[in-house]
């Protein structure tokens, strides 16, 4: 590593007195075409009655769920839910207690060897050495994993060109999370994981980061993604899987859950509670809410006489909208108020290189 850091430094040496080459040129890969891999749909991860236990402790209890090559799939639990401990043991971190997993056809714990230049990570809180610009961190990736550095072109896929040769330390928020997606590409992945990587973010910042996302899965690669924001899952995700206390709480499209677990819609008016006891004089279905009344339409039929209402009696109200459940009305109904579990212990025994 410090001999990698010497010739670092000389190459930055010889860089500020020689006029700067084109680099790698950007294959049609780096330009964000379809990439050569599994067919889109085949099982690409797969969790059977997966239990890890930690004494009494159930960080993770029967839980099933498959991933398919080519989508985003959002992981989704409140803290201690167990999805650290999935994550880590599907990246050949941690073993489990029971059940089986697969990553690419192979068990994670004890053929890692045969995955790890496959998979590509993005650990939640990504860091790097401050001093390094993202190409030196690129080219140094390169050399750890044994493969050519397209420099170039994973620094355009990411945006980061003009800050190629910034300092880490130099670089936002943002521009840090794209370094990190950059160099999960370097060893041009089949699967990336994702772990909260807009934490923290602007909300600029926070969609520049869901572009990049977007892009992995046109290119044809499967993205599993955890994040505490629902937004960002309802925007991103192709499908979703819920778990709370270990277990397999719900899954489906962002719009299957909110249809299988969400709220008619409901239309919302800006009045007061005379509106409200009117309105549930003629059998509809009222909720008062936020100095507001919202009107449960379970058919279009519904918002009729509410709109005659208003336009003969004069009862006092300013506004109205129409009102959906989101994912996140959906992830709190599923999994209730957060329960802080206690912390899950660090790895022990073995850890596969």
């Amino acid at each position: 590593m410090f001999a990698l850091a010497r010739e670092i430094q000389k190459r930055r040496t010889r860089q500020k007195s020689a006029p700067r080459s084109e680099g790698t040129p950007a294959t049609s890969e780096s330009q964000g075409t379809q990439r050569a891999g599994l067919p889109r749909g085949q099982a690409v991860v797969e969790v059977s009655h997966l239990r890890k236990r930690y004494g009494p402790l159930a960080a993770v209890d029967d839980l099933s769920f498959t991933v398919r090559a080519g989508e985003i799939f959002s992981f989704l639990g409140p803290n201690g839910a167990g999805k650290t401990t999935t994550v880590e043991i599907l990246e050949g971190l941690r073993d489990r207690t029971e059940g089986q997993v697969r990553v690419l056809g192979a068990d994670p714990w004890t053929e890692l060897e045969s995955i790890k230049r496959r998979v590509g990570v993005v650990p939640q809180d990504f860091h790097f050495f401050p001093k390094l610009t993202p190409r030196e961190a690129l080219e140094l990736y390169a050399r750890l994993f044994g493969v050519p550095a397209d420099t170039e072109g994973l620094l355009e896929r990411v945006d980061l060109t003009d800050k190629a040769d910034q300092r880490y330390d130099t670089l936002s928020g943002g521009q840090k999370q794209k370094l990190g997606v950059a160099l999960s590409l370097v060893n041009d992945p089949e699967i990336c994981f994702l772990d909260e990587p807009t934490t923290g973010l602007d909300p600029r910042a926070r969609r520049a980061i869901w572009q990049v996302i977007r892009n992995l899965r046109d290119e044809g690669r499967t993205v599993f993604l955890t994040t505490h924001y629902l937004d960002e899952a309802q925007q991103l995700s192709d499908r979703i899987a819920i778990i709370n206390h270990g277990r397999l709480v719900a899954s489906g499209s962002p719009a299957e859950l909110i249809a299988r677990f969400g709220r008619p819609e409901r239309l919302r008016i800006h009045g007061g509670d005379q509106l409200g006891e009117r309105l549930e004089q003629l059998g509809l279905l009222v909720a008062t809410k936020d100095g507001g009344v919202e009107v449960e339409l379970r058919t279009r039929a519904d918002a009729r006489p509410v709109f005659q209402l208003l336009a003969s009696e004069s009862l006092p109200w300013d506004s109205f909208s129409t009102v959906s459940d989101s994912l996140e009305d959906v992830f709190i109904q599923l999994v209730g108020p957060v329960d802080e579990d206690s912390a899950v212990p660090a790895p022990v025994g073995k850890v596969p290189a």
